[in-house]
């Protein structure tokens, strides 16, 4: 990804590098990502102006078949060449537009992402927001799973898996993680080392800029590669070919990769803390001599984190599986609280450096299955609205929130149990993202009905395997 590219430089580009195809790729509602490839003839510098058609009428929570057509317009900034493709081929995020009005289509999430960059910039309270994720991933041998009507089971497995100590593999050498103990062993324990490097290599030569890699807590191939912050839409970009990138290498050596939240019982599952900071004409926001050395726009904005935090868990943890993660009593960050060290805060401030250039606020709920668009572009919102209107976050939790007693736990409040929860609260507490325009009504409703019928009632309709230890006898 190059920031400065015109149209002209990716026609260049693409002459210099032989490039024989050109993917053009954008974000469905939910999240994943979509493509469809043009020979290079057809990508000249007229299409970065007046875009190619394509029916949108199959993408997952956009238009109807009756309002189908629409355009599909490259960025020439996000030009990259395609690592895995065997024939040359040219990577172009796009934006989605109306084909008659030439407007940009709402529920396209990059241009929720760019209008909440706009709106921020509007406000007069920064240009810039930077978004530092740090997402978790597993790494997978096998994955098996299926429902029918009658059967329901999924299977994973990890060479790496304490539960494989026992196994024959002729032969089996041992070094198998225990539960709770992946965080930082050297090979041979950690098994993927070599393939993680494999990942960031590749991130590096698609123009990534990675801070480093490591095993992450779990037994069973749980990672995190960090990429070194940047701007909203430039870094939700980032993610999508970041996902795209650890994917492929895995599937490149017989293994599968997954982003959701908790696919294991038993061992931690897979966050995604987001690290947040505004600043204005070059300079940062957040540093200060209020608490943890923030400043009071920091603390304004932390307010507003925890005011919708709520409300925010049904953009940044959007599925059913994420609340298997979200549960009081472990480490999860399910505490509406704040604090300069404490991890089971859902806003923590980092305090490994005291340059003013290094001052953020740590939003710790997300998780890695949301749609980085809209889940970045949430967290500004709320963090706007907490700095318009001065909202107080309280005092910071600095205690063990789990060696709290029991009347003073019951004070700290927590965020939903389920996603179902979530979306109520989003239902009861949005205006904060309707602000210029940023997300809209339909958007807001859209997101809420999608989620209600393809996710919450369809997990709801069927037994769970575990249904049938607790109650088969009774």
């Amino acid at each position: 990804m190059h920031k400065n590219l015109g149209p002209s430089d990716v026609v260049k580009m693409m002459q210099e590098r032989n490039i024989q195809f050109v993917d053009l790729r954008f974000m469905d509602f939910p999240g994943l990502q979509q493509h469809l490839t043009f020979p290079v003839k057809q990508i000249t510098e007229e299409v970065f102006e007046e875009g190619l058609g394509f029916d949108g009428s199959s993408i997952r929570g956009w238009q109807g078949i009756h309002e189908s057509d629409m355009l599909v317009m490259p960025d020439p900034r996000t030009a990259t060449v395609d690592p895995f493709a065997e024939i040359p081929t040219l990577i172009l995020y796009c934006n989605i537009l109306d084909p008659i009005t030439k407007a940009r289509y709402s529920r396209d999430p990059r241009n929720v992402a760019q209008k909440a960059e706009a709106y921020l910039a509007s406000t007069g309270i920064g240009d810039t927001a930077y978004f530092g994720p740090e997402a978790e991933f597993f790494i997978f041998d096998e994955v098996r799973y299926d429902q029918t009507p009658h059967s329901g089971y999924y299977f994973l497995d990890s060479a790496e898996g304490i539960w494989n100590a026992g196994r024959q593999e002729n032969p089996n050498l041992g070094y198998k993680l225990r539960y709770k103990e992946g965080y930082f062993p050297v090979p041979p324990s950690d098994s993927q080392f070599n393939l993680r490097s494999e990942m960031v290599a590749t991130m590096i030569a698609c123009g990534l800029d990675v801070e480093c890699h490591h095993h992450e807590v779990a037994t069973g191939g749980q990672a995190e590669i960090d990429l070194r912050y940047d701007a909203l839409t430039a870094m939700a970009d980032k993610m999508t070919l970041y996902k795209y990138i650890i994917k492929n290498t895995a599937h490149k050596h017989g293994k599968t990769a997954t982003f959701m939240p908790k696919p294991m019982f038993s061992d931690n599952g897979s966050g995604m803390h987001t690290h947040v900071s505004l600043w204005k004409g070059g300079k940062p926001l957040f540093a200060g001599d209020k608490y943890a050395g923030l400043s009071q726009d920091a603390l304004w904005f932390i307010g507003g984190l925890l005011k919708h935090a709520n409300a925010l868990v049904a953009l940044t943890n959007p599925t059913t599986n994420s609340f298997k993660r979200l549960v009081p009593g472990y480490e999860a960050p399910v505490n509406i609280a704040y604090s300069a060290r404490n991890r089971s805060a859902c806003c923590r401030i980092p305090m490994y450096s005291p340059s003013p250039k290094a001052k953020r606020v740590e939003f710790r709920v997300p998780d890695p299955a949301c749609n980085p668009y809209f889940a970045f572009s949430a967290i500004l919102m709320a963090g706007i609205d907490g700095i318009q209107n001065k909202i107080d976050p309280g005092e910071p939790m600095d205690k063990d929130l789990y060696d709290l007693p029991p009347e003073e736990k019951a004070k700290v409040p927590q965020v939903p149990g389920s996603l179902a929860r979530a979306l109520e609260a989003l239902e009861k507490d949005h205006e904060f993202l309707l602000r210029g325009d940023v997300f809209t009504e339909d958007v807001l409703r859209t997101w809420i009905n999608y989620k209600r019928e393809k996710e919450v009632l369809q997990v709801n309709l069927r037994p769970h395997p575990y249904e049938f230890y607790l109650y088969f006898d009774i």
